[in-house]
């Protein structure tokens, strides 16, 4: 039952030093790009919001509530 044990299995293919470090980089890279577009949409969402309340408290955007009345 145990004769042919191990016979037919082939050797894994060997990762080099540079395989190791080019998948490295390709997620250093995907990570970076991801972060980056991320962080430009949660810019955009601030500078909205910051512009909006900017707008409502000079008196330019009514108030979306009555009572959520900003004055200076």
């Amino acid at each position: 039952m145990f004769k042919n044990w191990g016979k037919d299995v082939e050797v894994p293919e060997r990762i080099t030093r540079e395989d190791v470090q080019e998948m490295i980089d390709d997620a250093i890279r995907k990570h970076n790009r991801n972060a980056s577009i991320i962080s430009m949409c949660v810019g955009w969402v601030v500078l909205a919001l910051f512009a909006e309340g900017l707008l409502r408290l000079i008196g330019v955007i009514p108030p979306l509530l009555p009572w959520l009345n900003i004055t200076l």
